[in-house]
């Protein structure tokens, strides 16, 4: 049974959700179809503006709105179905929510009458993501269905951008109404503030004026905010150096002299001490997050803190900011600039000889390293540096979680923003392959890699099915250890080697086989399958994958299963316990702090 045609003057709940998807913008929503929502997807087989991508499951539409949107900048669309169908969105959202990944969320509802009843797949999602959401909206009118996509759209996309949920009943879709786009948005108590405040700025370059150790410490809010070209003038201007946390790869380019990469829990020597070191820390779009300050009380000790963020709530949060600044990354870098090159041009300028001299010795003495293992099985940090190398930098690397997850933020090198995508904040396992499916559609001229663990990949794998029969062609690199790596990392160094439950069993040995086959799965789910287990065959299996441009294509790299992440800093100790190695505590000069 088809709707009525759609005009101005009369319309169903369903056709109005569908103009207001057209009017936004939208050019392609992830989803399944179900019961609630079945009254949306048949105006949405009429449009000419939006394309649907039919995926295997909604946790897949979810992180595929995700990758579209961290790739395009754009807000991502994903839809489901109520119940089980929008609680499956639940960890995409959440996941968008840590990230501040714009994405909108719109799911079906039973009839309106039914609320509360415990109705036939009834689930008050709008309840359970109250917490992980910007915001989410129930509608009880069809005639507000324009203005709340309007609003949804607008509170995704602006200020800290995050996620937003748009919860829709059965009976309001199937209801008439007429279609009215509103002129403005007007939401009565959201107004992000986007410009810092003079006085601030101003204060902050006398800081900066004063330092003898700065460190520029650079969280996602940067490339959230398209501040790369602002960052980098800042930097240049101060010389001093700059860290990109995970969420900030490629905000700043790595061959940069004065890119001193990432910190954090498995960050470069370098990086971390220069935080641990500094007596000035210029916080801009990051967050304190513990994977980066690792115990807080001994985070930075002897450094102030200048922190810039356009969420109010993140500003002394974790730790105290000495000058806080509240705006927008891009405004708030610029004001900075033109405030220290006043004070430089006053002839108040920073000598960072004797920090870079330290510095310097850090990157020299502690470079990024790792070792081929004893039985000559592949070094996966081997496989992610050859395929950065080959792919290159304008190539799109979205990585799962774990070990590999570490290794493609440590060994390949980020010189564009926007070419790194992971699920930092939440750490969610099976983020990678349907990420880089929402990133490819949202990108289908660039080359997109999915960096993924055997463990990450088998949990959303039946998306590349999606991306074989929608003509999404991303290549996926599996770092297959035969275990859940990074837990099994974790075994060996604080549980005596007891590795209970990590053997996944992708491996084959004298006594078993592969399970799964990932050649085999590939080429069942419509993808080019290919396997590499040795150093010299590397090279050409990544070049071979390159070649293939009309289908997905699935490699299998077999790697040693005792690889490790190195620099480390066991969980809740001090930066200060770094490990550049198993059992290798580097040593410091304190007399040159």
């Amino acid at each position: 049974m088809s709707t009525d045609p759609i005009d101005d003057t009369s319309c169903t709940g369903a056709q109005s959700l569908v103009r207001s998807l057209e009017a936004v913008g939208t050019d392609v929503v992830f989803g399944i179809p179900g019961g609630a929502i079945l009254p949306l997807y048949d105006p949405l087989f009429d449009s000419t503006a939006v394309r649907h991508v039919l995926v295997r499951h909604e946790q897949g539409a979810g992180h595929a709105a995700e990758g579209y949107a961290q790739a395009t900048g754009k807000v991502g669309v994903c839809m489901a179905t109520s119940g089980p169908g929008a609680t499956n969105l639940v960890t995409p959202i959440a996941d968008a929510h840590m990230d501040s990944v714009p994405i909108v969320a719109i799911t079906g509802q039973v009839p309106s009458a039914s609320i509360g009843s415990d109705a036939f797949q009834e689930a008050d999602i709008c309840g359970i993501t109250m917490p992980i959401t910007k915001h989410n909206f129930l509608v009880t009118d069809p005639a507000d269905i324009p203005s709340t996509v309007a609003a949804a759209f607008h509170l995704a996309a602006s200020g800290r951008p995050g996620p937003v949920l748009v919860d829709v009943p059965k009976d309001v879709l199937q209801a008439r109404t007429t279609f009215s786009w509103p002129s403005r948005v007007d939401l009565p108590g959201y107004r992000p503030n986007l410009r810092p405040h003079g006085k601030q700025v101003r204060e902050a370059a006398t800081v900066i004026t004063q330092a003898k150790r700065p460190v520029l410490y650079v969280g996602g809010g940067v490339l959230k905010a398209h501040a790369c070209a602002e960052l980098a003038q800042l930097a240049e201007l101060t010389g001093a150096p700059v860290v990109t946390t995970l969420m900030a790869r490629g905000a700043f380019p790595d061959s940069h002299p004065q890119n001193l990469k990432m910190p954090g829990m498995h960050g470069n020597v370098a990086a971390v001490t220069a935080l641990q070191r500094s007596d000035l820390l210029i916080c801009l779009g990051a967050r304190f997050d513990d994977r980066v300050t690792g115990k807080l009380s001994t985070f930075a000790p002897g450094a102030k803190v200048i922190h810039a963020d356009i969420d109010p709530a993140e500003i002394s949060k974790n730790r105290l900011a000495d000058v806080p600044i509240v705006g927008d990354c891009k405004e708030t870098i610029a004001a900075l600039y033109d405030a220290l090159a006043a004070e430089f041009a006053a002839g108040r300028k920073l000598d960072l000889t004797a920090w870079w001299r330290q510095l310097d010795g850090y990157r020299e003495t502690y470079p990024l390293g790792y070792e081929w293992p004893d039985d000559g099985e592949l070094a996966p940090q081997y496989v992610i540096e050859r395929l950065g190398a080959i792919a290159g930098p304008d190539a799109l690397y979205v990585a799962g979680v774990g070990q590999h997850q570490m290794w493609a933020a440590q060994f390949i090198s980020y010189e564009k923003p926007y070419t790194w995508l992971n699920s930092g904040g939440l750490g969610t396992m099976g983020y990678a392959v349907p990420a880089a499916m929402g990133a490819k559609v949202g990108r289908p001229e660039a080359t997109v890699w999915a960096i993924d663990g055997d463990g990450c990949f088998q949990m959303t794998n039946q998306e590349l099915a999606t991306c074989a029969i929608e003509g999404i062609p991303i290549k996926v690199a599996i770092i297959n250890n035969g275990n859940l790596g990074m837990v099994r990392q974790w075994q060996t160094l604080f549980y005596d080697g007891r590795y209970s439950n990590t053997g996944l069993g992708t491996l084959q040995t004298e006594q078993t086989r592969r399970i799964p086959d990932f050649l085999l799965l590939a080429e069942a789910l419509g993808c080019v399958g290919l396997r590499c287990e040795t150093k010299a065959d590397v090279d050409m299996t990544i070049e071979k994958a390159m070649a293939v441009n009309d289908a997905p294509v699935v490699v299998d790299f077999c790697v040693g299963q005792d690889a490790q992440v190195w620099p480390m800093v066991p969980a809740g100790t001090s930066n200060d316990e770094i490990l550049a190695a198993r059992d290798v505590r580097p040593e410091f000069d304190e007399s040159q702090v």
